[in-house]
């Protein structure tokens, strides 16, 4: 799939530091929400529209892989993709980078389920179409 990409830069909190000196790793899934956040906010500057209430969505699963420690200065971004299309849920994947010397090393990896829910009825509903269309454009 052709899919839509967007890039987030993540902006490091002291309070995101551990005690060893790196991000901890519970932070690694709020910068994906960051990014998955970012990444709607471009679907609808892109022309389409979505009413959050009959139209939203639903975090059913989320994964990590974690590959590098993130430290403090790190100039850090997110990539996010929609990797898979379903008829109510799609998957939204992550690649977490940190500049080195200029060039992006994958700091970790992440994948989560989402599923489309109107939050009036309590139901999951399908996908619009609106979204769809977006999601697979180059």
């Amino acid at each position: 799939m052709n899919s839509f990409k967007q890039k987030t830069l993540i902006q490091i909190r002291f309070k995101d530091i551990d005690k060893l000196g790196h991000v901890n790793n519970a932070n690694h899934i709020t910068y994906f929400e960051l990014a998955r956040l970012d990444y709607f906010d471009a679907l609808t500057k892109g022309g389409i529209t979505i009413d959050w209430e009959n139209e939203g969505i639903i975090l059913a699963k989320v994964e990590m892989e974690y590959k590098q420690p993130i430290f403090l200065t790190d100039k850090v971004y997110v990539y996010t993709w929609v990797s898979r299309i379903g008829a109510r849920s799609f998957n939204m994947n992550c690649s977490i980078v940190r500049e080195v010397n200029g060039t992006e090393e994958i700091a970790a990896l992440g994948e989560a389920v989402i599923v489309c829910f109107n939050y009036k009825t309590n139901q999951s509903i399908a996908i619009p179409e609106t979204w769809k269309a977006m999601m697979i454009a180059p």
